[in-house]
């Protein structure tokens, strides 16, 4: 690996660990916004995230894409639908982590993995390996464990799996880049964000400039809350293997676990600590197999290229060949 490529690397991993590191921690941001309601908050979360994206945008002047997305009538309603599946994923957000469901809210994302994947299979009609299977059925026993412990199912957690699930789905389908696809979603959310906001102005509910303006620019910087981790995942995303963006991935729930349980002292008991940890060894089976397949796929790309090389020499790139490089 080359000093740049080692420099582009590391580049990635910090906006990687920056991304998931904020989506982790971004439990002890909504609670500063009260007095505001969670759709309200959600509201402001929308209309701010435009303005963020739209500067981070003219920034780094990227708009050729823009134009052909407005010819592709079935890509915009693809990402129309997923602006509304995020809307109901952030706005179940707010409103567990301010009432109280922190802990119930990590679980939606310790599961996403296993409900892409059931969805992959029920919809896709992908077929899984052994692990997976064995993977999914652990965490099938897993909800059952949590609903016995809860009372009834964990609808938290299951609302934002599955909505989370369906928009990475849809944004597969619309095969668009993180940044440029929050703003078109940004700009579908605007109107019907600004419309409620008015609406709970004209009812005197709104809690924007009411709470004085350290509270207008905490509603403000919803916007930065979104659009800055989204930003450092695009700049890690082309910069590191997708592989360890997978492990990654685990940082976001791990932290926002712990701040549910040690900060937020919610309550753990030991139905609900039996339930957490069949979902975690789910996970580590999903990791084991994707590492494994992973470290398959190297070396059965390494002895392809091994046999090709003997079959054909001269296909070896000169660099690679000791002897054709001193020539």
């Amino acid at each position: 690996m080359t000093g740049k490529s080692a420099a582009e690397r590391r580049t990635g991993l910090l906006n990687g660990f920056a991304a998931y590191g904020m989506w982790g921690l971004v439990p002890l941001f909504w609670p500063l916004l009260k007095p505001s309601g969670a759709v309200e908050i959600l509201a402001h979360r929308m209309v701010w995230s435009l303005f963020f994206v739209g500067a981070a945008l003219l920034f780094i002047r990227r708009w050729a894409w823009l134009g052909e997305l407005l010819r592709q009538p079935r890509r915009l309603a693809l990402v129309a639908v997923a602006a509304a599946v995020i809307t109901v994923n952030w706005g179940v957000y707010i409103w567990a982590v301010n009432s109280g469901h922190v802990v119930e809210a990590s679980l939606g994302y310790f599961i996403n993995p296993l409900v892409t994947i059931a969805m992959g299979v029920l919809l896709l009609k992908e077929r899984l390996r052994t692990a997976q299977w064995a993977a999914v059925g652990v965490g099938a026993a897993a909800v059952v464990v949590l609903t016995v412990g809860y009372g009834q199912p964990p609808w938290i957690s299951l609302c934002l799996a599955f909505s989370f699930a369906t928009y990475g789905l849809v944004k597969k389908k619309v095969d668009l880049g993180g940044v440029e696809s929050l703003a078109v979603e940004s700009a579908i959310q605007f109107l019907p964000a600004v419309a409620y906001l008015v609406w709970l102005g004209t009812r005197g509910d709104a809690t924007f400039g009411a709470e004085g303006a350290g509270h207008a620019a905490l509603l403000a910087a919803s916007g930065i809350v979104t659009a800055l981790p989204l930003v450092c995942f695009g700049a890690a995303a082309i910069r590191v293997p997708l592989s360890t963006l997978g492990l990654l991935q685990y940082m976001t729930p791990v932290f926002q676990f712990l701040l549910g349980v040690l900060y937020f002292k919610e309550a753990m008991p030991p139905e609900r600590w039996a339930g957490f940890a069949l979902v975690w060894l789910a996970l580590t089976l999903l990791t084991w197999d994707a590492l494994r397949t992973a470290r398959g796929s190297a070396r059965a790309l390494a002895e392809k290229k091994r046999r090709a090389a003997a079959a054909d020499p001269a296909s070896v790139p000169a660099e690679a060949d000791p002897i054709r490089s001193t020539t």
